[in-house]
């Protein structure tokens, strides 16, 4: 599914994932916020670098996101680490808790942005992962294609 994010302004983005994981889907997925942490990701201070997420009781939360407290939210600040119920579609919640539970696959927050209407959207990818030699495999493989591109920019 293509995602289309014309001006979406970039929060936070998880960049080991697609090193540690081979991901095969992505969706679009809103989040459950509560005031203080819209107005500090505004800030841009997110990490979803050690996120994941995980399927309870028919409901994905996204777990381990760290979003800082909102200094001028007093008394109603959140927790920095809090679960986060992800808003999707009944449809894709089942397909992702099938590919989790029969497939072994992991949910992976790929990037946390706020849409061109201003909502605050994280892209998730359904992934596998992978082993250090694959790891080793798909780095060779990069410095490969860089190294062609370079080599045709300068015959070319």
């Amino acid at each position: 599914m293509a995602v289309n994010r014309g001006n979406a302004r970039l929060i936070a983005e998880n960049r080991k994932a697609r090193r540690n994981y081979e991901v095969e889907e992505t969706l679009e997925a809103g989040l459950e916020l509560r005031g203080s942490e819209v107005k500090s990701l505004r800030t841009g201070k997110a990490n979803i670098a050690d996120a994941y997420a995980t399927d309870e009781q028919g409901e994905i939360y996204l777990i381990n996101a760290h979003i800082p407290e909102y200094s001028q939210a007093a008394r109603d600040n959140h927790r920095p680490r809090r679960r986060r119920k992800l808003l999707l579609h009944k449809r894709e919640i089942n397909r992702l808790i099938g590919a989790i539970q029969r497939e072994g696959m992991t949910v992976v927050p790929l990037k946390l942005y706020f849409n061109d209407r201003g909502i605050a959207k994280l892209l998730i990818g359904l992934a596998k992962g992978r082993k250090l030699h694959d790891k080793r495999q798909v780095e060779k493989k990069r410095a490969w294609e860089r190294q062609k591109a370079r080599l045709l920019r300068e015959k070319g």
